[in-house]
């Protein structure tokens, strides 16, 4: 029996409790996957670390060994007694009962920053199934002052995530991700790796975050914008789902694609990051153009 387990059964015993099905919780108890996890996330007596969803400090356990801080962002109060309790003799844990999408997390880097022996921040999480998608996107679209993401989501999730963008596993948030990361696999963990298992299997993956994106891109709302409405009727060619969402006329991105050298019938999906950038520019161009014009 691997420690991971024998300690998510004595602690579910002693506590007399189980996974919450509405949190998405399922408990770690592979000992290798945690390692994996901490492994990647290549953490330092310098590191501020931020845990998502602790739940009973399995991965938390390991990630305090190597780290100058860890914050742990619990929305499960059931749980927060058990944190407490575990780790109550850390000096350098701090735990925020709260939803982490109210969570202003660049202030907590900025604070700790300041106050401690900090140098880097990075994020470490077993992100619960059903919320992975607008977790991830609000720890890349702020901006924060952190070097990585090291997380597990579902396996489907991943694939997506660290696709290539005009790959057939891309996604809208394929772009997103490129845009402001570098992402890599890690490794695969089995269904079997948790209490109560769950139907599919996980994979940890990390995003490195850049500090500069790869494309220059006139208008980041508009470029992003751009990428969602040609993914929201996947099946259809890039101009029809462009100019179905009124996000600009038939006439116009014909002309665009034409004068960018690229095929009509080409779908969203197709499309590399930089193909976007250079659409989204000469839209962009195009409505600076008309604008002087009427001045």
């Amino acid at each position: 029996m691997s420690d991971a387990l024998k300690d998510t059964k004595y602690i579910m015993r002693k506590y007399n409790i189980s996974a919450n099905k509405s949190l998405g919780q399922n408990f770690l108890i592979n000992d290798e996957a945690i390692n994996e996890i901490v492994d990647a996330a290549k953490i330092s007596k310098e590191d501020l670390i931020i845990e998502i969803g602790p739940g009973l400090g399995t991965l938390t356990n390991k990630i305090l060994e190597k780290a100058g801080k860890v914050i742990a962002i619990e929305l499960d109060k059931r749980m927060i007694t058990i944190l407490q309790d575990r780790f109550s003799l850390y000096n350098n844990f701090d735990i925020i009962n709260e939803d982490v999408l109210k969570v202003n997390i660049n202030e907590l880097i900025k604070k700790h920053k300041q106050n401690e022996n900090i140098k880097n921040a990075k994020i470490v999480a077993n992100l619960p199934y059903y919320i992975t998608t607008p977790i991830i996107m609000k720890l890349i679209e702020e901006r924060l002052d952190i070097e990585s993401i090291t997380v597990m989501v579902q396996k489907e999730v991943a694939k997506r995530l660290t696709a290539q963008p005009g790959t057939h596993l891309s996604g809208a948030i394929t772009y997103s991700v490129n845009y402001y990361c570098i992402p890599e696999e890690v490794t695969v963990v089995p269904n079997s790796s948790f209490i109560p298992e769950p139907e599919v299997e996980s994979e940890v993956i990390k995003l490195n975050i850049r500090n500069n994106p790869p494309v220059e891109v006139k208008n980041v709302e508009n470029f992003f914008k751009l990428i969602k409405v040609s993914f929201m009727q996947r099946r259809k060619t890039f101009i029809n789902g462009v100019t179905n969402s009124k996000f600009m006329s038939k006439e116009e991105i014909k002309n665009i694609l034409d004068k960018l050298g690229i095929a009509e019938n080409v779908r969203g999906e197709n499309l590399t990051l930089e193909d976007f950038a250079k659409i989204s520019n000469e839209y962009i161009k195009n409505i600076e153009k008309i604008d002087e014009s009427m001045l």
